[in-house]
């Protein structure tokens, strides 16, 4: 179950990550309420996670699906460059991910 909580824990830093684009520095007050709504959502689950998986573990994957889902949202959805040199830091950050979780 904490795989779970850490994998939406991770979609909603995507979410908050996004929506404070939006927000314009939260001076748009719906964009301004999802963010906040989503950071304690995700912060909540991750703290759930963290029950039971170890601290780097938790804290990397989840730090590493929000940079990934952030990369995403940037590209498909405002538009940001997409570059060989971007998709290698993905890879890598990937690599990271799969290389923590078996390494215990």
């Amino acid at each position: 179950m904490s795989w779970i909580y850490l994998l939406f824990a991770g979609i909603l830093e995507v979410i908050w990550s996004y929506s404070m684009k939006l927000s314009h520095s939260f001076t748009r007050p719906i964009p301004s309420f999802i963010t906040l709504i989503s950071m304690i959502a995700s912060f909540w689950l991750l703290s759930l996670a963290m029950r039971t998986l170890p601290l780097g573990t938790a804290y990397i994957v989840w730090t590493g699906l929000g940079a990934i889902g952030a990369f995403g949202a940037g590209v498909i959805l405002l538009g940001e460059p997409f570059t060989p040199m971007k998709l290698s830091a993905v890879i890598l950050i990937v690599m990271g991910m799969v290389l923590i979780k078996f390494s215990g």
